[in-house]
């Protein structure tokens, strides 16, 4: 005889384990609504007048439905007196006074409404721009290696693109809960007259929706993280098929329609993806409007046999009604902003994730005063550096002096670690061994302001800013002002042959992101950023690359000023043209990461070593080029 299968039993440890899920869904729930409080503060400093404002509009409003049921009772009971004594000039006075208040409330939830509209604008659009420059702000703070993480990319573009405008939201749905609650408590009292099963009824009927609104927040929460990268990627073939940048090449190598597919493919995806969430949505939400039709109907069948007992008035049965019919709907709509509450803090936890992002490159303390102008030079001593996630060495005891009042030219291939220098002298990053100093000093005993303020530098690949050729050079040193420097500074880097062949000289506007502006070649801004960079009077000078877009006659003419330009200053140079770095006072030639030659020109020709194969390289290609 064959044995019934027993029924599987749950062990402790998966009933534990069930309830430690349950345990922790409730603390991340509790922990998101923490930011309520937050969320209210941020949008008290941005818009305070209008909030007040908005607050009581909203208490406002939260009554006014209340009284307008109230009415409806009054008005239907005192028109049953009229029409039963159509000679009681009383009762139709009141009936008419009814009526007409009836109408005031009526108009008045009009002009609430309007009020609140305008007023709700105002307050968002101080809320965004408030946000936006905090957002703006941490960007410009934050350490540089950020910038190379594709994980701070991603929580900026939820910042950007989801948060920025979720506190208002968060607040709307707030204000709609107190307003919807105290519309509710008054029109649960007055249906408890009813019995108190009526309001327990009308909660009961809404409570599918608070769960539909959860569980849709949840997926769209999860949903929207999961698909940053590919939102972003998306977004990045979007600007390639639609800025300059790439628009040449688009057209020449014929890579429009492919990259168009690629961004087309992302937008299937995600355009899938969501209308699967919405489908999920509408069929909760259905569902949940479906059981509390059931139930408003049941108890709205349950009212008419009562009145048709003669238990209710018709004002009892209208007022019934109403309330009923507007309480289902205030209770789903109180407990779907309950929800939406939960869910604009899911994604502001983003937006306070990324505005409490940690620097580590930061002035100290007490930091140390920098030289007004280096005496000693700058040093390099036992210097070790990797960028952030990376496991390359890039400097690896690294030893180097720049000695004051010199130009000092860097040199080397490709990936040597050239640029990194820069990068490390300002201070953009710093090194996980040795020191970097001026005069003795280390950098980070400085203040990071203040360093930076002593530097000026030309960066591989200079920024192109959109505005006048004045504005752009001034950028350099905002705290200088007058025209005679801008023009001084464009001559210096032979700039001022540019400025002459455009067509407002000083005053052209230049890219064609605005309207009406000049586009200019790569060596003309490259000439723009080096008269930027001396516009700065700063004691240490950085160069990087300064002629690599320049021709051999600009390069020329700029190079024989050098000297002049940079009299008195601790300049580096890094080059990989020995034509450049021929003007240097020493020049040292990197190779993976390390020094490996120095002295100058006429030294390290001499010497025979890398230098010298290089320099014999460069010199044979020119000769073949002028052949």
């Amino acid at each position: 005889m064959s044995r019934r299968p027993r029924p599987s039993r749950r062990s402790s440890t998966d009933a534990d384990s069930e309830e430690n899920l349950l345990a922790t869904k409730l603390r991340l729930a509790l922990g998101q609504l923490a930011y309520l409080p937050r969320t209210v503060t941020l949008v008290w400093g941005a818009a305070r007048p209008w909030t007040v404002a908005w607050s009581v509009l909203l208490l406002a409003q939260g009554g006014l439905p209340v009284v307008s049921v109230a009415l409806t009772r009054a008005l239907v009971d005192s028109l049953v007196s009229a029409m039963q004594s159509p000679r009681d000039v009383s009762n139709v006075r009141t009936t008419l006074l009814l009526a007409g208040a009836a109408a005031a409330v009526v108009l008045a939830g009009q002009v609430l409404r309007s009020l609140t509209d305008w007023v709700r604008t105002a307050q968002s659009e101080h809320v965004q721009d408030y946000i936006l420059d905090m957002i703006h702000q941490k960007a410009a703070a934050v350490d540089f290696g950020f910038y190379e993480s594709a994980t701070y990319y991603d929580s900026m573009y939820r910042a950007q693109n989801e948060a920025r405008y979720r506190p208002i939201t968060l607040l709307e749905n707030l204000g709609a809960l107190v307003q919807n609650g105290i519309t509710l408590l008054a029109m649960g009292a007055m249906l408890l007259t009813f019995g108190p099963w009526v309001p327990i009824a009308l909660v009961i009927s809404a409570a599918p929706a608070l769960v539909a609104v959860i569980r849709d927040s949840l997926r769209q929460h999860r949903w929207t993280r999961r698909s940053t990268a590919t939102e972003r990627r998306a977004r990045y073939y979007d600007r390639l098929l639609t800025r300059l940048d790439a628009a040449a090449e688009l057209r020449v190598f014929d890579l429009g329609s492919h990259f168009r597919a690629l961004y087309q493919s992302l937008r299937s995806r995600l355009r899938r993806e969501h209308l699967r969430l919405a489908k999920e949505r509408s069929l909760e939400s259905l569902a949940a409007g479906v059981i509390g039709l059931l139930i408003t109907s049941a108890v709205m069948g349950w009212t008419v046999w009562r009145a048709a007992q003669g238990i209710f008035s018709l004002g009892d049965l209208a007022l019934l009604y109403q309330a009923l019919n507007q309480g289902q709907g205030l209770t789903r709509t109180l407990l779907e902003n309950a929800g939406r509450i939960y869910r604009n803090s899911l994604f502001l936890g983003d937006l306070f994730a990324f505005l409490e992002l940690e620097s580590h490159v930061l002035s100290p303390s007490e930091p140390k005063p920098m030289p007004d102008s280096p005496q000693e030079g700058i040093r390099f001593e036992s210097v070790a550096f990797r960028y952030p996630g990376s496991r390359r060495e890039v400097l690896q005891d690294f030893d180097l002096s720049l000695p004051a009042g010199q130009i000092t030219a860097i040199v080397g291939s490709n990936g040597a670690g050239k640029s990194t220098l820069v990068k490390l002298l300002c201070r953009l990053y710093d090194p996980q061994a040795g020191r970097i100093s001026v005069d003795g000093r280390d950098l980070r005993e400085l203040d990071l302001a203040e360093l930076r303020r002593g530097i000026t530098v030309l960066f591989q690949e200079p920024t192109r800013y959109f505005g006048t050729v004045a504005d752009s050079i001034a950028l350099g040193d905002l705290t200088l002002h007058g025209s005679d420097r801008i023009e001084s500074a464009a001559r210096a880097a032979a700039a001022d042959e540019v400025v002459a062949r455009l067509p407002k000289g000083y005053d052209t506007l230049l890219g064609k992101w605005l309207a009406n502006g000049t586009e200019l070649s790569l060596g003309q801004w490259q000439r723009l950023a080096l008269a930027r960079a001396f516009y700065r009077q700063a004691p240490i000078i950085l160069l990087d690359e300064p002629t690599s877009a320049m021709d051999s006659w600009s390069e020329a003419d700029w190079l024989s000023r050098l000297r002049e330009l940079a009299a008195g200053r601790t300049t580096m140079l890094i080059t990989h043209r020995f034509t450049t770095a021929m003007y240097a006072d020493i020049i040292h030639v990197m190779d993976q990461g390390q020094i490996v030659e120095s002295g100058t020109h006429e030294e390290l020709v001499v010497l025979g070593g890398l230098y010298a194969r290089s320099w014999r390289q460069q010199m044979s290609g020119a000769r073949l080029t002028d052949e």
